[in-house]
């Protein structure tokens, strides 16, 4: 059974700085891409980052870009997101994802609220 596990949220003030982790079980983690997606309320669900099966292909959202870095453990089964220089609009609920043949695996999600 598939399990993502995500933890690290919190609450921020603006300029401040998160690190969000993801504990995946479930399946061979170390053959596949993972992703980070961010959901603020009233708004779609959003990709915020993704990472290759071995973490050499790496993308962001624009709104992301030089703020934060997704990386990975694969012997520790486990995607990081870190957060630098949070924005109010960086609010949201974060949650990891994988794609396994067609299907998509979410994790519950961590709450992530910058403000003063």
């Amino acid at each position: 059974q598939v399990q993502l596990v995500e933890s690290g949220g919190g609450l921020v003030q603006p300029g401040g700085s998160l690190r969000l982790s993801c504990a995946a079980s479930g399946f061979t983690f170390k053959n596949y891409p993972m992703s980070w997606y961010r959901q603020a309320p009233g708004r779609e669900r959003e990709l915020v980052a993704s990472i290759s099966s071995a973490g050499g292909t790496i993308n962001y959202v624009d709104s992301v870009k030089g703020r934060f870095t997704i990386s990975r453990d694969n012997s520790k089964n486990t995607v990081y997101l870190q957060m630098n220089s949070l924005k109010p609009e960086d609010t949201a609920v974060y949650y990891c994802r994988v794609q396994r043949a067609g299907i998509l695996n979410w994790g519950q999600g961590t709450q992530v609220t910058v403000s003063s």
